[in-house]
């Protein structure tokens, strides 16, 4: 099999896998939430003749090839959205109050795609290609719950790879972006910090202790951990993005809730910035007589990208799509190539797997500002280039298969 014959049957499929990704969007879910988008990945695979299996709470796993002897590459697609109400004026848009405003939708309809073009060639698949359809990728839970439900034993997973699409991308879409060896997402934390005072009448402060006051206070000691405490290399990020405490404008309420999240991009930064803000908020907290507790909930690691795995995928994608298509990050950063364009500190669930097994992420471009897609991904009216759809489908296929062609052993 070619490249271009690939790309060819890639094409052939198109008018479909847009139509999956339509579907998709108009009908979202989030977290494990997400039955509707289950069953309809479900029958799309059977209607393939390729059985899905459930994993975890709400992932979806199926098998292409195994007809012959050989490794297992898994490719990956996550599947919920963001409790966010679309303003995007697609005429496909959500009217359920959540939006795939990340391209989730973009991601299942592409794998789903792969899945075909797979399907046709499974006697010559040099081994076997894992499907990977993940829920909860936004709270940072879903790819955990598969990997602790089995999904990367039986068969035995060997590589892994997944597909982000960008919007705001100043690429053609399309484009695939190959992540250079080492960390390309940040760790993700999120966290509460519960302030424990005592309510009173706001004409008699002094008859109780304003936990409002220790609160502020906290906010703003905490900023200094990254302006003191952090080396210059050591980036990290903390941000609090809530703060909830009372209901009467004359009344000193008994207790305030915190609420914020911390990206790191290496572990021992991040534990300590976990370990500094619960003395400083406690500490802080006692100095106005309040108590403070804090509570770290979900969160995922750094996704690591293998330096082995990222020179073979490299030389797939362009194999694939030719040098213009298909940048690699140190590539993408030079002044010919976009320069300009701004590292990404979203976190990727998908960490989970790159600490288990080689693996991989690409960046597809999905929007240019200068043609309309100006707004970036979580934003109510963001959009993406469904062009980019046609080689997000092809690099999934043509990776896995060149990867377990070249490691059949």
């Amino acid at each position: 099999m070619t490249h271009e014959k690939l790309l060819e049957e890639s094409k052939n499929i198109y008018d479909t896998v847009l139509k999956e990704r339509r579907w998709l969007h108009q009908n979202p879910g989030t977290g494990f939430d997400i039955q509707e988008t289950v069953d309809f990945v479900k029958k799309e695979l059977a209607d393939m003749d390729i059985e899905p299996v459930d994993c975890g709470k709400a992932g979806v796993v199926a098998l292409v090839g195994g007809k012959k002897p050989g490794k297992v590459f898994m490719l990956r697609a996550d599947m919920d959205a963001l409790p966010v109400k679309e303003e995007s004026g697609e005429p496909f848009a959500s009217q359920n109050g959540k939006m795939h405003a990340c391209g989730h939708d973009m991601h299942t309809s592409m794998l789903l795609g792969a899945a075909r073009l797979l399907k046709v060639h499974e006697d010559e698949i040099e081994g076997t290609v894992k499907l990977m359809f993940q829920p909860a990728e936004e709270i940072f839970e879903g790819s955990d719950d598969m990997i602790n439900a089995g999904l990367l034993e039986n068969p035995k997973v060997d590589a892994a790879l997944m597909i982000h699409v960008m919007a705001g991308m100043p690429l053609t879409p399309g484009t695939v972006i190959v992540s250079a060896p080492g960390v390309s997402a940040p760790a993700a934390d999120y966290f509460t910090i519960k302030v424990q005072g005592k309510g009173c009448h706001g004409s008699m402060p002094n008859t109780g202790v304003d936990p409002l006051t220790a609160a502020a206070h906290i906010l703003i000691n905490l900023q200094e951990i990254h302006a003191r405490e952090l080396a210059l290399g050591e980036r990290a990020v903390l941000t609090v993005g809530t703060m909830n405490a009372g209901t009467a404008s004359n009344v000193i309420p008994d207790a305030v809730t915190m609420g914020g999240s911390i990206r790191t991009f290496d572990e021992s930064t991040r534990s300590f910035i976990k370990e500094r803000m619960v003395e400083i908020a406690c500490s802080t907290a006692k100095a106005f007589r309040a108590e403070a507790e804090v509570e770290f909930g979900s969160g995922c690691p750094t996704l690591y990208n293998d330096k082995e795995l990222s020179v073979y995928i490299d030389k797939y994608v362009k194999e694939l799509l030719t040098n213009k298509m298909a940048l690699s990050a140190a590539e993408l950063q030079s002044g010919d190539n976009g320069g300009k364009t701004s590292k990404s500190a979203g976190s990727e669930d998908f960490a989970y797997i790159s600490h288990k097994v080689p693996s991989i992420m690409l960046a597809l471009a999905a929007g240019q500002p200068e043609k309309g897609y100006k707004y970036p991904q979580h934003h109510p009216m963001v959009k993406f280039d469904e062009d980019a759809l046609l080689n997000g489908s092809a690099v999934y296929a043509y990776t896995a298969l060149r990867w377990l062609e070249e490691h059949n052993k």
